[in-house]
């Protein structure tokens, strides 16, 4: 005979709150016995409308990368870069340009889900250092920001 394990509902309840802090769209935990995962409704088609998504993801203590540039915009997922809302469409932002904290750089697709990835600052765009339409890794720069 299976047991079924209870929904602990104060850890869905932490990581909703987690999702709504960081603006990811979702979470995942998993431990030994369990799996919970944590969503927020799913964005598909058109950039148009899409979930805005942190900038800055705290990484484990073990994690043995080095530290990022301090104007270093990094990916907070893996994913393929869109510079503009649509093809043929503006980009979003220019090297030389200066944001406003929250302004949106650049797209993040994944999963036909596309993801904001917000300025943290306010700064000028020194460098961008991906392009339309190629992917990127987890924590990869994608722009300097000063």
């Amino acid at each position: 005979m299976t047991t079924k394990k209870k929904i602990d509902a104060d850890l869905v309840r932490e990581m909703a709150a987690l999702l709504e802090e960081t603006g990811l769209v979702e979470i995942e935990y998993e431990d030994e016995d369990f799996k919970v995962r944590v969503a927020r409704g799913v964005v598909s088609g058109p950039a148009t409308s899409v979930a805005p998504v942190a900038m800055a993801v705290p990484l484990a203590a073990e994690d043995s990368r080095p530290a990022a540039d301090p104007g270093a915009v990094t990916s907070p997922m893996v994913g393929t870069v869109f510079m503009s809302p649509e093809p043929g469409a503006e980009p979003f932002v220019r090297a030389g340009d200066m944001v406003t904290e929250g302004d949106t750089l650049l797209l993040l697709e994944a999963m036909k889900t596309f993801n904001e990835v917000r300025a943290p600052r306010s700064g000028k765009i020194a460098r961008i250092l991906v392009a339309d339409g190629t992917p990127v890794e987890y924590g990869e720069t994608l722009l300097i920001l000063q």
